[in-house]
């Protein structure tokens, strides 16, 4: 079983603590204003940022809101960068928060694991964090349903063949038979002298929006190849790009909706360094 690594970093570390952090994420001002309903709409997938509950929470709260207000699936498909690892590969073990435990649905990665383009990786998921921080959203949100929370958590990094673990995904949700949603967990532009990327010296926020609005058009209309040759050409400092391009060949939608969008220098007023959030859901 892993442990949270990041619990008192990126997220408070008591349960209590935690919990009013994570509602008060849901009530801020950049929040959706309000605690999930009992409404149900339909829901494929979510992009949710993964920094600290701090600075990208009440982004997050706009994903995890529209998630509670959905089915509750089989099965979590939770889809990250590999940020300190050249390697892709799911992790098979339990997560420990401090909000309790969340298991792995152990027969879908076997299955996906025998059609040979994805297979377990235990050592790129041990100092990760963009998919740890989503778990104790998910955890906040179906509080009275933790025990029955299966995820599959994957990594992806450049070597990995998007196209064929697309398709391998697709056809073991089929063999399975299971209810899926996908999180897919990415921060946007990364601006500033901090992240080696300063494409731009005035009008920075004006030029932050727009370079990330593009993107999201791509997104939008679930061109997978397009998004990718836009961030290659523009050397767009998106986190979560192969998640996000494994993602648009994954799935269909015929509503795609941005329902929040900021930057870390709208938070604090500096631009000098500063990092893009969106939530984008998938009907």
């Amino acid at each position: 079983m892993k442990q949270a690594k990041y619990a008192g970093l990126f997220y408070e570390a008591a349960p209590t603590i935690l919990e009013n952090q994570i509602r008060d994420c849901f009530l801020g001002e950049k929040g959706p204003g309000a605690l999930p309903t009992s409404q149900k709409q339909p829901l494929q997938a979510i992009i949710t940022p993964h920094a600290g509950y701090v600075y990208s929470g009440q982004c997050a709260a706009w994903s995890y809101k529209a998630l509670a207000e959905s089915e509750f699936p089989d099965l979590f498909i939770m889809i990250g960068p590999s940020h300190n690892h050249a390697s892709s590969g799911f992790s098979m073990d339990p997560l420990e928060t401090p909000l309790g435990i969340v298991r792995v649905d152990q027969d879908f990665a076997r299955r996906l694991s025998e059609k040979g383009n994805l297979k377990q990786n235990e050592m790129i998921h041990d100092d990760e964090h963009c998919l740890e921080v989503q778990i104790p959203f998910l955890q906040f949100i179906f509080k009275n349903q933790i025990e029955k929370i299966r995820i599959l958590p994957i990594l992806i990094s450049h070597d990995a063949d998007i196209k064929k673990i697309a398709l391998d995904i697709k056809e073991t949700i089929i063999e399975t038979n299971k209810k899926v949603k996908f999180i897919i967990s990415s921060d946007f532009t990364h601006y500033g002298s901090n992240y080696h990327h300063v494409p731009f010296s005035l009008d920075v926020k004006k030029n932050i929006y727009e370079l990330d609005g593009k993107a999201i058009d791509f997104i939008k209309s679930l061109d997978s190849d397009g998004f990718l040759e836009f961030v290659q050409k523009n050397f767009a400092t998106i986190c979560g790009a192969l998640p996000i391009s494994l993602l648009l060949k994954t799935i269909k939608s015929d509503k795609i909706e941005l329902e929040q969008y900021y930057t870390s220098g709208d938070l604090t007023n500096d631009y000098k360094n500063s990092v893009s959030y969106a939530s984008i859901l998938f009907r």
